[in-house]
């Protein structure tokens, strides 16, 4: 077997697209800037890319919990060979976890962040719920760019724990790292493209309804690589 299954790697790829794709909070901010502080192109990629650097950063906080476990689970030497692998059962097992949490969080319709933009030209954030009527927030934060930045590092993407968790379990040094390094560039990559089309104007830039659903997508993304590699064999 290769060092990192190669749809555990899509799966990677896929996630950390439309992660990003579907969250205008990942690009619109960067828009902002660019337009009422007159950013040359060239600032607003460099923010971009380092609040990116940031978010992913962030979530290997969260990844090597995955490493852990899956370093622990590798030393059970008489399990290992069922079919498929504990390292797929358990990508399988987390996958399907994540899917129903991310189910119940979009039917729950949970607060979280959202970016306003005022007439003066300030940007402030604030939490509310999807389809819910606008009403001027009580607390809210001016945002800067290092604050869009700690923003970015407070909210890490989830995923990277079951991701990490098969090339851990694999004991696979080299499998983490090209998953990692996958992830961040496909991650800074997406949020580059959706803000220089939103820098030169083109109007597709909208917020999608599919951003409320990404925990759960995500989730059936990762639970379809686990059965493919439990019971297809990939």
């Amino acid at each position: 077997m290769s060092l990192i299954n190669n749809s555990l790697l899509l799966t990677a790829i896929t996630i950390s697209c439309l992660h990003t794709a579907s969250g205008p909070d990942h690009y619109v901010p960067f828009i902002v800037f660019s337009r009422t502080r007159k950013w040359p192109v060239a600032k607003t990629i460099g923010w971009t890319a380092l609040c990116g650097l940031g978010h992913v950063l962030s979530s290997l906080v969260i990844g090597m919990i995955g490493v852990v476990l899956g370093w622990q689970l590798s030393r059970f030497t008489a399990i290992t060979e069922v079919r498929g692998g504990i390292a797929g059962w358990a990508l399988l097992t987390l996958g399907l976890f994540y899917l129903i949490w991310g189910m119940y969080k979009a039917i729950a319709n949970r607060p979280h962040k959202h970016f306003d933009v005022y007439e003066d030209g300030d940007m402030y954030v604030y939490k509310h719920r999807h389809n819910e009527a606008y009403v001027a927030p009580q607390q809210r934060i001016r945002v800067t760019p290092w604050i869009l930045f700690v923003i970015f590092v407070m909210g890490p993407s989830e995923p990277l724990l079951p991701l990490l968790f098969y090339p851990a379990a694999q004991q696979s040094v080299t499998g983490i790292i090209t998953l990692v390094v996958t992830f961040t560039i496909f991650t800074i990559i997406t949020m580059i493209v959706m803000v220089v089309l939103g820098y030169y104007g083109f109007s597709m830039l909208k917020p999608v309804t599919t951003e409320r659903y990404m925990p759960a997508i995500s989730g059936a993304a990762v639970t379809l690589c686990g059965v493919g590699m439990v019971f297809m064999g990939w």
